[in-house]
């Protein structure tokens, strides 16, 4: 099917909802509702891309013409120029939505090779997701925070509460690197050290359906840097989830009733991403994209501190500014990624 048939099923099926809409009732109409404020935007878009068109048309009709030529052609090369942005907005419009990208999200990061430089690394990175996330003005919730030596943690979890949060943290998950002088070296030797990320789209109690009789769960007494509650009750909490031999723990809260709930929610997570992964694997196999799998076992992006620079390999974008990017000014890296991620499905809708 060509585009200009998809853009015209797009405009009838919007005239449809319009009539339908007008004897609809109850459930039906909500429905209705619903899909039509959905398909506005694309209407719109695709009304200002044939709008354009036709100015366009009308404008190189009128080139022939010596007296209106001057005028023509000023308005022959405005359109010339919105007809293709305008066509690769609605070509993006189109592409299959993922379910998940307007969801909020859960954020875990934990040191991986490194010791305390990664572990002093892994609390820096979390701090500049928050900072990111206040600046968007999403809700920061810390689900866990265990604490290590010297200021670092051994692994934090956030509750990441918004619109679209998915959508545009989901390229961070993977391993970032960090090059850098450990402030415990006399001898001044960059080291380089890796903590993991992973971004999973939180997921409702209808998405995930798991049985209590496939959790293990273990309580334990808090360990860490801090609260009063720590090592003197049972608060904390591990969960096994036995067909998937999915493990969570949690230990931020005092109460063992909080802490399980914490963690059933990021097991359900977990979980639900894993099944999305799955699905995914059939497109994955056709046409691997240029930002990477989302996985936490490959290598996306380096911090180098001597340098004042932040790389990511997915792309092939280096910007000389590691102090802003710790600080959470993420947007750069995320909407280049973005648009790579874009272009090559766009690439791949057209093969």
């Amino acid at each position: 099917m060509s585009i200009d048939d998809k853009l015209d099923r797009v405009l009838t099926r919007s005239e449809e909802l319009k009539h339908l809409l007008a004897t609809a009732e109850g459930g039906q109409f909500g429905a209705l509702s619903k899909e039509l404020s959905e398909l506005e935007p694309l209407v719109e878009k695709v009304e200002a891309l044939r709008a354009a068109e036709r100015a366009r048309d009308e404008a190189e009709a009128m080139l022939a013409d010596p007296e209106l030529r001057e005028l023509a052609e000023v308005e022959y090369l405005a359109q010339k120029d919105a007809v293709p942005r305008l066509e690769r907005e609605v070509r993006l419009m189109l592409l299959p939505k993922d379910s998940a990208d307007e969801r909020s999200a859960i954020l875990e990061i934990r040191p991986a090779a490194g010791g305390d430089e990664a572990a002093l690394f892994a609390a820096e990175l979390f701090r500049a997701y928050q900072r990111y996330a206040e600046g968007r003005r999403w809700k920061f919730n810390v689900m866990d925070y265990d604490e290590g030596e010297l200021g670092g943690v051994k692994g934090a979890v956030a509750e990441i509460e918004g619109r679209g949060v998915f959508a545009r943290l989901k390229y961070e998950s993977g391993v970032h690197r960090v090059q850098r002088v450990p402030a415990t070296e006399t001898q001044g030797r960059i080291h380089t050290s890796t903590v993991t990320v992973a971004v999973l789209p939180e997921a409702e109690e209808v998405d995930v359906q798991i049985n209590e009789s496939d959790l293990r769960i273990d309580t334990y007494r808090a360990s860490g840097a801090g609260g009063q509650h720590v090592n003197k009750t049972d608060s904390a909490v591990r969960i096994t989830h036995i067909p998937t031999n999915t493990v969570v723990a949690m230990q931020e809260e005092r109460s063992q009733h909080k802490n399980r709930a914490k963690a059933m929610k990021v097991l359900r997570a977990r979980i639900y991403e894993a099944q999305r992964s799955r699905l995914a694997g059939a497109r994955a196999a056709d046409r691997k994209s240029q930002v990477g799998t989302g996985d936490r076992s490959e290598r996306i992006r380096t911090y180098n501190f001597p340098q004042g620079r932040v790389t990511d390999h997915r792309i092939g974008l280096t910007l000389h500014k590691i102090d802003r990017v710790m600080l959470g000014e993420l947007d750069e890296l995320i909407d280049a990624l973005t648009q790579e991620d874009e272009a090559a499905r766009l690439a791949a809708e057209q093969d």
